[in-house]
């Protein structure tokens, strides 16, 4: 059956980083007879400069019609003076909101070639192998009321951050699904003791444990959370949160392994479609210099067959192949260190392509 799949190249070093994971998809597909049907879109940016706006209603209705959507990354100074609204970011967003693409799974690890790139000490983070699972279409991003209004004349921006069971108890199912596949350890972190918002969120996870008798389950504030990703970060194994609690401390954990550029993502919905796209933004300071790290967008492309297109076993030659080029001792330049080879973002896709050929 033939797969459909949407990309969306994106700003910045997004075009340059998704034809590296085109490149790869092209091989698999050619050599293990996958049917795919790919169709390009716009969005972010791009769309803007476009159609007017971050995303398109062909956009989206392609979204919804794919198996599969392959993102790369959106914004930059371009577009930052114009309506909030029509800001990029709002595209992202909204494709989420439109997919209904609740759960977001974002690992952190760290490749052992990789261990001296972090800004820990090797024995803190060697092994270190974390899922943060973030809900993605709630919380303060999405409540209303929100705005900016003139009060006792003064203006002043509020936001609303709201939960309700159903939605906390929908993405706790997914972080103890998680957990179960993998040392059965779940963190919930919230800010029960000052918000009730979060004394729900604590009470529903609580309550969910029962159904999930081989998942021990322990709960953490935020702040505390934060300070023991940095002191002593292989304590976690999956961590569950929302929106905004989990947008920070997945970026953190994301420099625990040594760069932001290697890590992926994946955002699915409650039929296992999904969104997929490396953590790391646009960068386009670097944009077309043929420099940015592209292992994170092809590991995107990994999670991708594996979530959902059902090829766990191409998603395991991947990653098997990106494991190859870096002890191969291929670096880009945010991983380059005086012992190993800089190449650029064109030449790592090609050697990801031939290891995995070899």
């Amino acid at each position: 059956m033939t797969q459909r799949i949407l990309t969306l190249a994106g700003d910045g070093v997004g075009p340059e980083i998704m034809a590296e994971a085109e490149k790869v998809l092209a091989a698999l597909a050619a050599d293990h007879g996958l049917a795919l049907e790919t169709r390009q879109g716009l969005i972010g940016g791009a769309a803007i400069d476009a159609t007017g706006v971050p995303l398109p209603e062909e956009t989206l209705a392609a979204a919804r019609e794919a198996d599969a959507v392959l993102l790369s990354a959106i914004g930059g100074p371009k577009w930052e003076n114009i309506e909030r609204h029509l800001r990029p970011e709002r595209g992202l967003l909204a494709i989420r909101a439109g997919l209904q693409a609740f759960a977001n799974l974002r690992p952190a690890m760290i490749y052992p070639e990789l261990v001296a790139s972090s800004s820990l000490r090797p024995e803190l983070v060697s092994g270190l192998d974390i899922m943060i699972v973030r809900e993605l279409t709630g919380g303060i991003y999405f409540g209303e009321p929100r705005g900016i209004e003139v009060r006792g004349g003064a203006r002043t921006g509020f936001n609303t951050m709201v939960y309700s069971e159903t939605e906390i108890a929908r993405i706790g199912r997914v972080a103890f699904e998680v957990a179960g596949k993998r040392q059965g350890r779940l963190v919930s972190v919230d800010k029960a003791n000052v918000m009730e918002v979060s004394e729900l969120w604590r009470g529903v996870m609580t309550d969910l444990a029962a159904e999930y008798p081989d998942v021990e389950l322990s709960h953490m504030y935020v702040d505390n959370a934060a300070m023991q990703l940095v002191r002593e970060p292989k304590q976690f194994d999956v961590i569950v949160t929302g929106n905004l609690f989990g947008d920070i401390l997945s970026d953190l954990a994301s420099m625990l392994s040594g760069s932001i550029g290697m890590l992926p993502s994946a955002s699915l919905n409650e039929a296992g479609r999904g969104l997929y796209e490396p953590v790391h933004g646009s960068a386009p300071d670097i944009a077309g210099e043929n420099k940015v790290n592209p292992l994170a967008m092809i590991l995107s492309l990994a999670m991708m067959l594996r979530y959902s297109l059902d090829r766990a076993a191409l998603a395991d030659r991947i990653e098997t192949a990106v494991r190859r080029v870096l002890a191969d001792g291929l670096r880009t330049a945010d991983i380059h260190t005086p012992d190993t080879r800089q190449v650029s973002t064109s030449d790592m896709g090609d050697a990801v392509v031939a290891a995995l050929r070899d």
